[in-house]
């Protein structure tokens, strides 16, 4: 019987001192844990989450704004690392520490109120890669309906921040 290889979430590759964030952080216990995987051909990336009921916003039922920008946000620079990696000819390996890209800029335009039981889906696509710099597209999609969407501009961390 062949072993089924598990998927490794880009979050999980980031350096130690970059695995604090709240909404991706894998040491940070009182975050969100959103995890990004490459699609099966590389091409895009992916995360599936459902959110607490605590980040309802203003209308009943129905996630605040802020949240769905912070999901964007933490999606978007994962998907950054992972375009990069993917450029260079490297894969995704548990033992493997990818190189970090933050936020420069995020824009949101928000379509549609987001309910709050249903899963949240996120699909990145790349723009365009540069040295340090990637632009990032993103959807988020709930109960097969494109909510929301985002335009990022991710650059990669010097090794001195």
């Amino acid at each position: 019987m062949m072993e089924e290889k598990k998927k490794v979430a880009i979050q999980e590759c980031y350096g130690d001192r970059f695995q604090n964030c709240w909404g991706c952080g894998v040491k940070n216990q009182e975050g969100l844990h959103l995890h990004s995987y490459p699609s099966q051909d590389g091409e895009t990336c992916i995360c599936q989450i459902r959110v607490p009921s605590q980040y309802t916003g203003g209308v009943p039922n129905k996630l605040f704004g802020g949240m769905i920008a912070t999901i964007f946000d933490c999606h978007g620079t994962a998907s950054a690392t992972w375009f990069k990696l993917r450029s260079q000819g490297l894969d995704l390996t548990k033992d493997r520490v990818v190189n970090r890209y933050i936020t420069a800029r995020l824009e949101v335009d928000y379509l549609k109120p987001v309910p709050m039981d249903g899963e949240i889906l996120v699909r990145s696509n790349l723009e365009e890669l540069g040295e340090r710099k990637a632009i990032i597209q993103m959807e988020m999609e709930v109960e097969g309906q494109v909510r929301a969407r985002a335009r990022m501009v991710a650059v990669g961390v010097k090794d001195d921040m």
